[in-house]
């Protein structure tokens, strides 16, 4: 944010020789354009964090814990870095999702959340998928989308000008091995994408709406702030999320306390909020 000159200081200098008036007139412009060069730096620092992430790490790394309970054809499960739904039990070609980008509460430290749709992941060790990605660094937040073929590629920054509240529609369309992603901002369209990449060996045997903790080369990262994240209009295949046996999953820590909790499904089956209660 540009700082305002002291009023008491603004006012001395407007009461100053006429020579001081060039110096008034320039002062805006330079400040501004400290203001911007100070961000581009720090843009391009919280971009090279996200170049060292992995998105998408649960069944190779992050196994869910072995506890379950059944409720209505439901199970409910741990993840040390999932929080959303995943549908099983038959293959997937087709997943979407809408939300609203949370607005980040930032503290000093470097904190990131991500919100995506994707296949694979819940049951194999590949996954397809897209979203946003709140991160915050030096006290600032920034916003991007993205994408991944994880553990293929590093994760793909596509557009840095993501804002909260910004209307993101994100898709993965399978067709024989080939991916179709594709992320919308209708808020920001510098921000949208569609990309088609390949894999003759994934699994297609989930499908996921998932806000996620990424990992780090030392672990799972601490857990942005992110307040709220609500999935609305998604479907899967030619169904919802209820149209198929679904598990909802709560991020914990090593520990086992909470870190976001999903809500239950709305009463149309296709969307569901997740809460955040802690960074790690």
């Amino acid at each position: 944010m540009q700082r305002r000159l002291p009023r008491l200081l603004t006012y001395s200098l407007a009461a100053c020789a006429p020579a001081l008036g060039l110096v008034i007139a320039v002062a805006p412009g330079a400040s501004a354009a400290a203001h911007t060069s100070s961000y581009a730096r720090a843009l391009a620092a919280a971009r090279a964090t996200l170049r060292h992430l992995s998105v998408g790490e649960h069944a190779t790394n992050h196994a869910i814990f072995s506890h379950t309970t059944r409720v209505k054809a439901l199970t409910q499960v741990q993840s040390t870095n999932w929080s959303g739904f995943a549908d099983t039990s038959t293959t997937f070609g087709t997943i979407t999702g809408n939300w609203a980008e949370p607005s980040v509460s930032c503290s000093g430290k470097t904190t990131l959340a991500v919100f995506w749709v994707g296949i694979d992941g819940f049951t194999s060790g590949t996954v397809e998928q897209d979203g946003t990605l709140a991160e915050c660094s030096g006290g600032r937040a920034f916003y991007f989308s993205w994408w991944e073929m994880f553990p293929t590629n590093a994760i793909q920054v596509v557009g840095s000008s993501v804002q909260p509240g910004d209307s993101i529609s994100a898709s993965v369309v399978r067709s024989g091995t080939s991916y179709a992603l594709q992320v919308t901002d209708s808020s920001h369209p510098a921000n949208s994408f569609t990309t088609t990449q390949s894999c003759s060996g994934c699994a297609n045997s989930s499908a996921e709406w998932i806000a996620e903790a990424p990992s780090g080369s030392g672990g799972v990262l601490p857990l942005a702030n992110f307040h709220s994240w609500t999935l609305s209009g998604a479907t899967v295949n030619s169904g919802v999320i209820s149209s198929f046996p679904d598990d909802e999953i709560t991020m914990v820590d090593n520990a086992g306390r909470v870190k976001a909790q999903p809500g239950p499904l709305n009463g149309s089956g296709n969307g569901f909020s997740v809460t955040w209660v802690r960074s790690t």
